[in-house]
């Protein structure tokens, strides 16, 4: 019996009156601030697929939210969006999509008696066509209820602020910056900085390796590619790192409006 293709309860109307750059990828604020464990390619996949589903109905989002949802991306909008040469565009979402297989995305909430973490997959299923050059993904329910039909306490920005981003980590602290975005501050413990950037063993054990590797190459990036001016200082109990404060801005002079 030939395989049957992905296939969702109901399909989701995606509007097509408005550029996907100029769409909006939203998600709640524990997830923004949470770690995802993503490549910069997958993350490409994960923030179109919400662009896609940008102002659709919230009953159609109810419903996917239950079922998990499928989200069909063609090479040619994802060569136009993230200004990939459109020869490689397909091979690339096709190998990341199914590095999303194995993606694990976490959450950290203060419960009653101490921390309380969540995990999941992001997908559970990916589908792609050699001849067609598209990539279906299907997003986990688990993961859903932090993507679709958000009504408060979620992050938003359009996906043009991030296709021009070249670094996971730039990417990763413009969503925690915008999570605060009402206040223009963020003040993270070094330990919920380092579980949002997923940064590496050699970078939670040496602030220098952090500053290096992380802070100040994702603060120039996100200034020289998104006009957001970034601020930031270490603060310190004694000679030890034990927050962050970053303060933000939208550069009145940038070309990308919030």
């Amino acid at each position: 019996m030939a395989e049957q293709p992905v296939k969702r309860r109901r399909p989701i109307k995606q509007r097509t009156d408005i550029a996907i750059p100029d769409r909006h990828v939203s998600m709640s604020n524990a997830l923004a601030r949470g770690a995802h464990a993503l490549t910069l390619t997958e993350k490409r996949i994960v923030s179109m697929a919400l662009a896609l589903t940008d102002s659709v109905p919230a009953k159609e989002l109810f419903d996917a939210q239950r079922a998990g949802w499928v989200v069909r991306i063609t090479a040619q909008d994802y060569a136009e969006s993230y200004e990939v040469d459109p020869r490689t565009a397909y091979e690339q979402l096709k190998e990341s999509a199914r590095g999303l297989l194995k993606r694990r995305w976490k959450t950290v909430h203060q419960g009653p008696r101490g921390l309380v973490f969540r995990e999941g997959l992001w997908v559970s299923l990916v589908e792609y066509s050699e001849g067609e050059g598209y990539v279906s993904v299907r997003f986990t329910p688990e993961v859903s209820p932090h993507l679709l039909a958000l009504r408060k306490e979620f992050t938003s920005y359009k996906l043009k602020q991030a296709t021009a981003l070249r670094s996971i980590y730039a990417w990763r602290l413009l969503e925690c910056l915008q999570s605060w975005n009402g206040t223009g501050q963020w003040s993270p413990t070094i330990e919920e900085f380092q579980h949002a950037m997923d940064a590496p063993e050699s970078c939670r054990k040496d602030f220098g390796r952090l500053r290096a590797r992380i802070i100040e190459p994702a603060i120039k990036e996100l200034r020289d590619k998104d006009s957001l001016l970034v601020e930031w200082q270490p603060i310190k109990a004694g000679r030890k790192v034990k927050a962050l404060r970053f303060t933000f801005m939208r550069d009145p002079q940038g070309r990308l409006p919030l």
